[in-house]
């Protein structure tokens, strides 16, 4: 129950972090980009070395593909319905001003943040240090998309603790979605396991690809956040001699 919490209190983390900076002081740019590129190394890393690995052990290479496919593809499906913020860019993707667009937006944040507690849950199937590690990169995704979620909100209403509670909400369905994972991964069948464990790292696999990546490139001579995103491999490829 311990690491459980500790787990919560990461996912939270995140959003606060991100919330509070965007009614205080936006950090830069460069810190931003090279925090979400450090963000797509860990994704990226823990979908191909862990998750995918672990899918085949506990399903097949045919059900692993089939669940890949199905979490990128019902990311790709959100992005297209439900409204939401590219974190290195503050823009919303659907072209609208975002001072005009900030409940809907709010809304859009608390959907795509369900699969992110569902994703990190998975991780508990290999192992708590795998779960921390997943909720340390979604954590820190989390932190940009908590500026842009808290600094337009505090735009329009001119209310500095209202915007911080409002943007720290969008934590709600994060939890909600780690903790139905976490109790209903032990009762379901191995290759329902499996496939979902591939979904999670279809699902992180196009986070990384369509938002963290793309943003993380603010200039085409600076090279600092590729060797961000090695970083972030490397962090979890040391993980494994804890």
């Amino acid at each position: 129950m311990d690491q459980t919490l500790a787990i919560i209190a990461i996912i939270i983390a995140g959003p606060l972090i991100g919330s509070l900076l965007g009614i205080i002081k936006k950090p830069s740019l460069g810190f931003m980009y090279n925090m979400l590129a450090y963000a797509a190394g860990v994704m990226l890393a823990i979908s191909f070395l862990n998750l995918i690995p672990e899918s085949i052990r506990l399903s097949s290479i045919i059900i692993s593909v089939m669940g890949i496919i199905f979490g990128s593809l019902a990311m790709f499906l959100a992005d297209k319905i439900i409204p939401h913020i590219h974190p290195g860019l503050c823009t919303h993707e659907q072209g609208n001003p975002l001072q005009k667009t900030a409940y809907y937006l709010l809304i859009g944040i608390f959907l795509h943040n369900f699969p992110e507690g569902i994703a990190i849950a998975a991780g508990t199937i290999s192992g708590t240090k795998l779960s921390f590690m997943i909720a340390i990169a979604i954590a820190i995704h989390d932190i940009p998309e908590g500026i842009c979620t808290s600094a337009p909100y505090y735009y329009i209403s001119k209310k500095r603790l209202k915007s911080f509670l409002v943007s720290l909400a969008t934590t709600i369905p994060t939890i909600i979605g780690f903790v139905l994972g976490y109790f209903f991964f032990p009762k379901i069948s191995l290759v329902f396991v499996g496939f979902l464990t591939a979904a999670t790292a279809g699902l992180m696999i196009y986070i990384s690809s369509d938002e963290l990546i793309p943003s993380s490139c603010w200039k085409l001579t600076n090279h600092s956040t590729i060797f961000s995103l090695i970083l972030g491999v490397l962090s979890v490829i040391l993980l494994g001699l804890l």
